[in-house]
């Protein structure tokens, strides 16, 4: 077998041979086939084969101490860089949210994050798993990957380079926070990065939409009520930048009244109403939740409730997909299956019951694996990395005011966050993509000129593409500055904006 030493030897002697490689691997200093013989600790590598799909690479499988299993795909015109994608709830399967790029020369890898299946009671009394899913797996896949790349190309990557949206999101930043060497440039989407804390906000809206644990066919909200209070919302504040559009620029600005929603007579449930119990679930979403020792996490802002992937499967419900898993809404799923196996480690624990009055001594020991909160990115500055967080303002699965919430404690804690972190907040936007507004933008290509150039991203242009045209291009800026209508212009063009 071809050991570490004997290679990175032949790389010292011909570090570009490649005169006897087929031209799909002609930046390729040994033959795919080979990276199977490589040997590391803890790693064992049980495929390597040559794929053509669009582009030739070679897609490497294998697994890194007991049970994270890895993906690595490496391209035959390799551009230099790793670029390494996150993945999505309880990830469980290999996810790798930047897989596609491997056809644009990046060799780009992702992993399992050492579990198998889609809810979490993989987790249940194991704390290598826990750790692994935690952050530990994410770090290792990144620093093995980079491995297998040098011994490949005969040369490691010059930049690196994460992408990740939701669980990925999180990842990314947790990335930044614990292993800042990993990567030169971190792309963030609506971040899950306080476990803990959002599963409580999941928790308390369902005690709401569902408090009766054996009656999960009928939530308290109903489809007709999203639809009715949708547009009340957007009756009263669509029209505050001056575009009526269906997409609040900034929910935050919008001081809704309730009042204006119709009360049903009587508090009898009606397809043109609200009763009592509706109205008070609604507003339990927004408000957020908290106990006597202060906030846990925030409510979510006024907008795309009635939207194809908004509340329905989000908060209220019913979802055919999580259905399929036992669960009537993608909340009650996430925020049962936190509390019970990461959380309380107790299969039987009962969500209607919980008062979270002891939330942050109960949560104390999964936060410490689970939670990128920390506001200190310091180390990850001192080596020159950037970052660029994104965040939908109607995101119905994470709230959008969390993200601000703790970007602005970064600013807090070091005033120039701005020449190496940026956040942009994208209006009428769901979770990570899709909404009325624009979702789309080069976020690698504008990291990648940060990182590699020094031109830190400013006016940020989204776009809207439906059936292959762009219907839609408006502009985003760092936050806390936000695009301005100037009064004349067609508003589905950016250059009407300030």
């Amino acid at each position: 077998m071809k050991t570490i030493t004997s290679i990175i030897l032949l790389a010292l002697i011909n570090p570009i041979f490649a005169q006897d490689q087929d031209e799909s691997d002609k930046n390729a200093c040994i033959p795919c086939e080979e990276l199977k013989d490589l040997v590391f600790p803890e790693v064992l590598i049980t495929e390597a084969v040559t794929v053509t799909d669009k582009t030739t690479y070679c897609k490497v499988l294998g697994t890194i101490g007991k049970e994270i299993n890895f993906e690595l795909l490496l391209p035959g015109d390799w551009n230099g860089r790793f670029f390494m994608g996150g993945g999505g709830g309880f990830v469980g399967s290999i996810a790798n949210m930047a897989r596609w790029s491997v056809h644009d020369g990046y060799a780009t890898s992702g992993t399992d994050t050492g579990h198998k299946g889609a809810k979490a009671d993989w987790a249940l009394d194991n704390m290598e798993r826990q750790v692994n899913f935690g952050h530990l797996a994410i770090h290792r896949t990144a620093v093995v990957s980079k491995s297998i790349i040098a011994h490949y190309y005969c040369s490691g990557p010059i930049y690196s380079y994460f992408m990740g949206c939701s669980r990925g999101g999180g990842q990314a930043m947790m990335e930044a926070q614990r292993y800042p060497e990993d990567f030169d440039g971190i792309i963030v989407g609506a971040p899950a990065f306080g476990w803990p804390a959002f599963a409580a906000e999941f928790i308390q809206n369902i005690q709401a939409i569902y408090p009766d644990p054996d009656n999960l066919e009928e939530p308290v909200i109903t489809t007709e009520n999203l639809a009715m209070l949708q547009k009340a919302i957007l009756d009263q504040c669509d029209m505050l930048d001056g575009i009526k559009d269906n997409i609040l620029n900034d929910p935050s600005a919008c001081d809704f009244d309730f009042s204006a929603l119709p009360t049903c007579p009587d508090d009898m449930i009606g397809e043109e109403c609200f009763t009592i119990s509706q109205v008070n679930a609604i507003q339990i979403v927004y408000d957020g939740v908290v106990n006597d020792h202060g906030d846990i996490y925030p409510g979510f802002p006024l907008g795309g409730e009635n939207e194809p992937e908004g509340w329905l499967p989000w908060i209220t419900g019913p979802n055919e997909g999580s259905m399929r898993l036992g669960f009537p809404s993608l909340q009650f799923g996430f925020g049962t299956e936190i509390f019970k196996y990461l959380v309380f480690q107790d299969p039987d624990w009962d969500y209607s019951t919980y008062d979270f009055s002891d939330f942050f001594e109960k949560t104390r020991y999964a936060s410490a694996y689970l939670d990128a909160t920390s506001t200190d990115y310091s180390e990850f500055n001192k080596r020159n990395g950037k970052m660029i967080i994104y965040h939908g303002w109607n995101d119905p699965a994470l709230s959008a005011y969390a993200t601000i919430e703790h970007y602005e404690a970064v600013m807090k804690n070091d005033p120039e966050v701005k020449d190496y972190i940026r956040l942009f907040m994208l209006p009428g936007v769901l979770h990570c993509s899709k909404g009325p507004g624009p979702d789309k933008a080069d976020w690698i290509g504008l990291l990648r000129d940060w990182v590699e150039n020094g031109n830190a991203p400013d006016r940020v242009i989204m776009s809207k593409v439906r059936d292959g045209e762009v219907e839609m291009t408006r502009p985003v800026f760092p936050y806390p500055r936000k695009a301005v209508y100037e009064g004349n212009g067609d508003p589905n063009k950016e250059s009407s904006f300030k």
